[in-house]
């Protein structure tokens, strides 16, 4: 098995670095998990067939740092299994493989054969792009990293989903449809940011409440009075709402709660056959979780809790739009109902779904849920009615503490801000910022939700009470720099392996550009990555096709990690807590 790569007499291993990564880890957070999930923590076992060479052309450790994460959420969950059935598990891996497929498993994800970037793929696809930000390249390119009126000063603009803002802002048409050609979207756009300066874009989108920052590097960032805040935060903070509700043990394992009614694949090169039992159980059986979440980051927080067996609900308003192809991989597992909690009906079926959810996860801008009535120390009045607690983990960018914690947010903006995006042009030879392949930070922050709700969930149990779990992509970035870069010998070793072509890009190149050629690179350089053994393949009834997505990185000895139904769009199912079915393609690994 390879695990290390040799440059002369130095030597880097990555699953050393790993075990490196997780003390480092549990050192920043200790005093945020239970003290006695630290030894099921320490004796995670990492595994790894072909990690000879870091996998992504990138100079910081990513695999390293979402393993140490995996093995956290793993030594957690086998905690609460510990709690519930009194049983220690003696076995828990984390493959670091699996791991880094995680980190890009929307890239890698594929539906009827169509990947993220095959035009073809827009028909398979609910539309959910209400207001065309993803329709054609120039309202693409609102969102995107430019140069400044200032040389060597770069801004990142973010029209979020909306794109006619951010646009007309700058003094542009929100729709140019005689603008098509690539590099043309650039230009026509980077030619008018580079009328102002970083400052002036800053007061503009503060105006107008758009997402966009300043690009800074590391030691600029930590410089703000916002990145002095933030880095003295552990990389995730759980703690209580309130203290009057009891302990709230798991419901107990029965037949009726490790065993649903198997549905039959409608796939008719998939005929049916008789219903089947899970593997083994599921670690949060039982559990019920409500997710109020769009764009990768806080879907990933349910999409783990659905993994070991959550019921996950996800909720979403039919008036925002959302992107299509994200839900392909981020709703597995999990329903997905549209409710308008403006509306007085639809907050009253809201509302009964919280008496039973044991679970909420906020996934918008700071306070948005709050204005509606169901913020965090909203819910948790909700649980001391009814005499039940509950755990709420709030996703965000800039985390919940110092003067942006209000600010809106993307993968992008916190990747740029911390200093991530130079860390990489620089690796890339350039005196400029490029945006990391893959949406990683959205996936290490969807670990840490996950994470968090995993530890509110075992204090609610044992200590009783509600909780509150906070998360943010820019802390997820300052625990991966935290990590430090890879040795010069190792990145030079990278550099060497991975396609020239991904070294010719430069800071305006959009982030589908980016991912197109990372995912090239990584197919030639890493074709192991994309085998059958990563991967699953199953029949979804929803989308009408056959849908294939990345396994789940941990196992635990004794229980079943898996998704118990393949993935559907946005608006799907009924909001009701009733009727979860289980596919049974989804239980063959």
């Amino acid at each position: 098995m390879a695990s290390s790569v040799e440059n002369g007499s130095q030597s880097y291993s990555m699953l050393t670095e790993t075990k490196n990564s997780l003390t480092n880890l549990l050192h920043l957070c200790g005093s945020q998990l239970p003290p006695e999930s630290h030894n099921l923590i320490r004796s995670v076992s990492f595994t790894s067939k072909s990690a000879s060479t870091p996998y992504f052309p990138c100079p910081l450790k990513e695999t390293e740092a979402v393993s140490a994460l995996k093995a956290v959420e793993g030594g957690l969950a086998a905690s609460i299994w510990h709690l519930r059935t009194g049983q220690k598990p003696s076995k828990i891996t984390v493959d670091l493989e699996k791991a880094t497929c995680f980190l890009f498993s929307a890239y890698s994800a594929t539906i009827d054969g169509l990947h993220k970037g095959d035009p073809a793929v827009r028909a398979k696809l609910k539309d959910t792009d209400l207001f065309q930000a993803q329709s054609i390249l120039y309202r693409r390119f609102a969102a995107n990293l430019y140069e400044t009126r200032n040389p060597g000063e770069y801004f990142h603009i973010h029209g979020s989903l909306e794109a006619t803002s951010t646009l007309n802002m700058l003094g542009l048409d929100g729709h140019r449809p005689d603008v098509t050609d690539y590099h043309d979207c650039i230009n026509t756009i980077e030619s008018k940011v580079k009328q102002f300066t970083a400052e002036q874009l800053e007061e503009m989108n503060a105006e107008r409440r758009q997402a966009g920052v300043t690009c800074y590097k590391p030691d600029e960032f930590r410089a703000t009075k916002h990145g002095q805040v933030i880095s003295q935060e552990p990389p995730w903070t759980v703690q209580n709402l309130e203290s009057s509700t009891p302990p709230s043990p798991f419901p107990p394992l029965s037949p009726s709660s490790a065993q649903a009614s198997t549905s039959s694949s409608n796939n008719p090169t998939h005929p049916s056959s008789p219903s089947s039992s899970l593997p083994a159980p599921q670690i949060l059986t039982g559990i019920k979780v409500l997710e109020l979440c769009r764009i990768i980051a806080g879907p990933s927080i349910g999409r783990t809790l659905a993994e070991y067996g959550a019921s996950v609900l996800k909720i979403t308003p039919p008036h925002l739009s959302d992107v299509p192809f994200f839900q392909v991989d981020g709703n597995l597992g999990k329903h997905a109902a549209d409710l308008d909690l403006r509306d007085a009906s639809q907050r009253a079926q809201f509302d009964a779904l919280l008496e039973e959810a044991d679970v909420v996860l906020d996934g918008y801008r700071p306070g948005s849920l709050a204005r509606l009535g169901y913020g965090p120390q909203q819910v948790a009045e909700v649980a001391m009615r009814r005499g039940k607690g509950i755990v709420y983990v709030a996703e965000d960018c800039f985390g919940h503490v110092g003067p942006w914690r209000e600010r809106a947010g993307w993968q992008q903006i916190a990747d740029c801000v911390t200093g991530v995006a130079w860390m990489q042009g620089r690796f890339m030879g350039l005196d400029e910022p490029v945006i990391p392949p893959f949406p990683q930070s959205d996936y290490g922050t969807g670990c840490m939700g996950a994470i968090a709700a995993l530890t509110g969930l075992y204090r609610r149990a044992k200590e009783g009470g509600s909780w509150w779990g906070g998360v943010s992509l820019c802390q997820y970035d300052i625990f991966l720099q935290s990590l430090g870069l890879y040795p010069a010998q190792v990145q030079q070793e990278v550099k060497s392996r991975h396609d020239k072509e991904f070294f010719e890009l430069r800071h305006a190149d959009s982030v589908d550009e980016v991912g197109k050629r990372a995912l090239r690179s990584m197919k030639k350089v890493h074709s192991e990555l994309f085998d059958a053994e990563y991967c699953h393949e199953a029949w979804s009834k929803k989308y009408q096709a056959n849908i294939r997505f990345v396994k789940p990185v941990v196992a635990i000895e004794g229980t079943w990690q898996g998704f118990l139904r393949q993935s559907r769009p946005n608006g799907t199912d009924e909001a009701t807590w009733g009727e979860w079915e289980i596919d049974k393609d989804m239980l063959t690994s």
